[in-house]
């Protein structure tokens, strides 16, 4: 008996349906059954099945005599499946891999058993009654988007529960194909499929509510799929009548059990919400159709309302008649509209206001003491701007500086003490229309006009091995949305421009040909890496005295769409570095906010498989902590070779990653480390020791004799003394400050 029953129903799908079917049979856990279900289909989809089935003894196939619809063929498959947990699949819907390897790690954990297949009983009758996971949205030009209700599986714990201890899960899409159900809780319920459109609904709502344990699985582990012409439920037919029978069969279900009696009013709530929806989408209902669909909703709503039940909220247009109801929505176009135009209005005058408030302020002299500090597109006190500003602060107390941050939100996590202005602000235009100076590591906004005899100085974000600048003109994919023409105008501004080695001294200048001065300081951010103090990282983290930490940080890849592509299974390689050793995980900062997390990730960073480190705002305390870097072809690595530490290169794809965005160096060819270029290869150097060996040494000593020229720990101090102060520190160049009377010097390039 398997583990998984996978159901999946087949019409009309035989374009999407191989990618389905290879989703299932790639998985890493492999005690499964997939049952597919040929639901008479008049394509090629029954000659796939059969194809499948005839090389792969997990998949069973059932030719249905005639088409019953997506809900009756779902009941085929579940009638022949004898797993524990059945799983129902759409047909152009796909596994993200290691979906079932997570599904049956969570149900083992909610099952109270450290088995390693998952399994408490060969029945699973011990474990939850119904497992919710996440899904992403994937869409036909190559996008992808995680469910936005994400949050609640994080924030259903990791206990099991029912819909009484926490109904937020309810607020998740109510469709069948999220969850994982235990078979024999389906069987003792009888639940099936009804036929019709909105099948899913007399499903999923009774399930739920009759569930006595569910678990949340915090994981992406289905990529649903959006049509470019929509789904099923996107077409326009009299056929969305059918949500009626269905939320009728919902109610009867809670009607034959007392117990659940407590549900009516939500039930009652959710079905007008639901019918209401459907009737203000102008692509659901023949438009002649739409006075009888809203007189049965009314009237379903009328006959199935609590006794006593107070309604408010827009389902309380289904008390009035079909005519109130269009009035209605006609004076909510009307109220946007008129919102639409008085924000315009308002938005135009307060445009003006600010123009007349910065130019004022452009009139008068500069403030010779006044610096303006961003990083990160305005999104704290971060990285080398942060040093400099903090060197700043200690050894030039008459410098007042102001960091710029994007919102309120930002603005309120910045330490009490720090002086800062919103951007586009009336305190925004006043700082930067009378600072001298402005430290930034990205270019500052298009419509910051700089001033004649104001100083910009540009710290970049790192050594850079990728192409930047004017030399993305030749990799299209790799600018996609960058305006290179723009980008060069902002950098007509800078001044500055610093440099931690000559390989960047020499790039920046080819890639940004603009008229600034390469200064020869040493990356700021890094002085902290020289002098080496761990910091409190590891005792945040809970990470044992004396386990190595073994810091993985790949980067984005502009060859996907999204950035994201998961290059190694990270359970698998926290099990092979075994015991001692501690798994930290750093994405890509552009990777943050989107499903690369929901991948595994966040799920195996709150069972303490890994250590997810992606949020932490100073990366150089991450770097501190580690004991040895991972990495494909991040530029944190340059950063990281101030340590003095060991570093492995993980470059299984560095030919299609050069392809796409270009890389001033063969950093497979004279790498920092040892060079993995697959996974069994990275295994074996941990395996064997070789990731900290002679070899390793020497190559690490000419890594950082090359790319760490200048980084000796007083970057932020030759910053502030020299561009800021004016005085002197032994230079290795010397140049001009614009601005500046003579005698002003800075380190600079020959």
């Amino acid at each position: 008996m398997p583990r998984f029953s996978v159901i999946v129903p087949c019409f009309k799908v035989q374009g999407f349906l191989r990618e389905c079917l290879d989703s299932v049979l790639a998985q890493s856990f492999d005690d499964f059954e997939l049952i597919a279900v040929d639901d008479r289909s008049p394509d090629g989809c029954g000659a796939i099945l059969d194809e499948y089935a005839g090389r792969d003894t997990r998949v069973r196939v059932l030719h249905l005599p005639q088409n019953v619809g997506l809900g009756l063929a779902r009941n085929a498959g579940l009638a022949q499946a004898t797993g524990d947990y059945l799983l129902f699949l759409d047909s152009d819907d796909t596994l993200t891999p290691g979906a079932l390897r997570a599904i049956a790690d969570r149900l083992a954990e909610t099952s109270g058993t450290s088995d390693p297949d998952g399994r408490d009983g060969r029945d699973g009758r011990d474990g939850p009654d119904v497992l919710v996971f996440d899904y992403a949205r994937t869409y036909w030009w190559g996008g992808t988007r995680r469910n936005v209700l994400a949050h609640l599986l994080a924030e259903a714990g990791a206990d099991t529960f029912d819909v009484s201890v926490y109904p937020q899960i309810l607020d998740l899409l109510m469709v069948v194909w999220n969850k994982a159900y235990r078979r024999e809780f389906v069987t003792e319920h009888g639940f099936t499929f009804p036929p019709g459109y909105y099948e899913d609904t007399p499903w999923t709502f009774p399930v739920m509510l009759g569930a006595r344990r569910i678990a949340a699985l915090d994981r992406i582990c289905l990529h649903y799929r959006q049509r470019r012409q929509g789904n099923i439920l996107s077409t326009t037919s009299r056929k969305h009548f059918d949500i009626h029978d269905q939320y009728e069969r919902v109610f009867a279900f809670v009607a034959l059990r007392p117990k659940l009696a407590r549900w009516q009013p939500y039930l009652h709530r959710k079905m007008a919400e639901h019918c209401l929806d459907i009737l203000a989408k102008p692509d659901r209902l023949p438009p002649a159709d739409k006075a009888e669909f809203f007189r049965r909703t009314a009237e379903m709503f009328r006959r199935h309302k609590p006794e006593g039940a107070v309604v408010v909220g827009e389902a309380a247009v289904l008390e009035g008649s079909w005519t109130g109801y269009r009035l209605k929505r006609q004076s909510a176009r009307a109220r946007r509209e008129v919102t639409r135009r008085t924000g315009e209005a308002r938005r135009a005058v307060a445009a003006r206001a600010r123009t007349g408030w910065a130019s004022l302020h452009a009139r008068r002299s500069l403030d010779e003491n006044l610096v303006v500090y961003s990083a990160s597109s305005h999104r704290g006190v971060l990285g080398d701007p942060a040093a400099v500003y903090h060197t700043a602060r200690e050894i030039a107390p008459q410098l007042r500086g102001v960091w710029v941050v994007r919102d309120t939100e930002t603005a309120g996590q910045l330490p009490p003490d720090v002086e800062h202005v919103i951007v586009g602000s009336r305190r925004y235009l006043e700082v930067t229309a009378r600072a001298k100076f402005f430290v930034n590591d990205v270019n500052w906004p298009g419509a910051l006009a700089k001033r004649p005899g104001s100083v910009h100085i540009h710290t970049h974000q790192g050594t850079p091995l990728k192409y930047m600048g004017v030399d993305l003109l030749d990799k299209p994919g790799a600018r996609l949305g960058l305006d290179v023409p723009q980008m060069l105008r902002r950098a007509d501004r800078w001044d500055l421009s610093l440099v931690a080695n000559r390989h960047s001294e020499l790039v920046w200048e080819r890639a940004y040909p603009c008229h600034f001065t390469s200064a020869r300081t040493g990356s700021p951010r890094n002085d902290v890496l020289v002098s080496r103090d761990r910091g409190d990282f590891r005792q945040r983290h809970g990470i044992p005295e004396g386990n190595k930490v073994v810091l993985y940080a790949p980067t984005r890849r502009d060859y996907r769409r999204g950035g994201h592509v998961d290059r190694l299974d990270l359970a698998r390689f926290a099990a092979d570095l075994g015991e001692g050793f501690t798994l930290v995980v750093r994405l890509h900062p552009s990777l943050a906010g989107g499903p690369a997390r929901g991948m595994g990730l966040t799920e195996q960073a709150r069972r303490g498989i890994v250590v997810d480190a992606t949020d932490e705002p100073r990366v150089e305390e991450v770097l501190l902590a580690a004991d040895v870097l991972v990495t494909d072809y991040s530029a944190v690595m340059f950063d990281y070779a101030v340590l003095d530490r060991p570093i492995v290169l993980y470059a299984d794809d560095w030919p299609a990653f050069v392809a796409s965005r270009g890389a001033y160096v063969d950093i497979t060819a004279d790498p920092p480390g040892q060079v993995a270029r697959s996974y069994r290869e990275l295994a074996w150097l941990f395996a064997s020791g070789s990731w900290r060996d002679e070899e390793s040494a020497r190559l690490r000593a000419d890594f950082r004799d090359r790319f760490c020229e200048f980084d000796d720990g007083r970057a932020a101090e030759r910053v502030v003394r020299t561009l800021l102060l004016g005085e002197a520190m032994p230079p290795v160049g010397v140049a001009r400050i614009p601005g500046q009377s003579s005698g002003r010097e800075v380190p600079a390039s020959a």
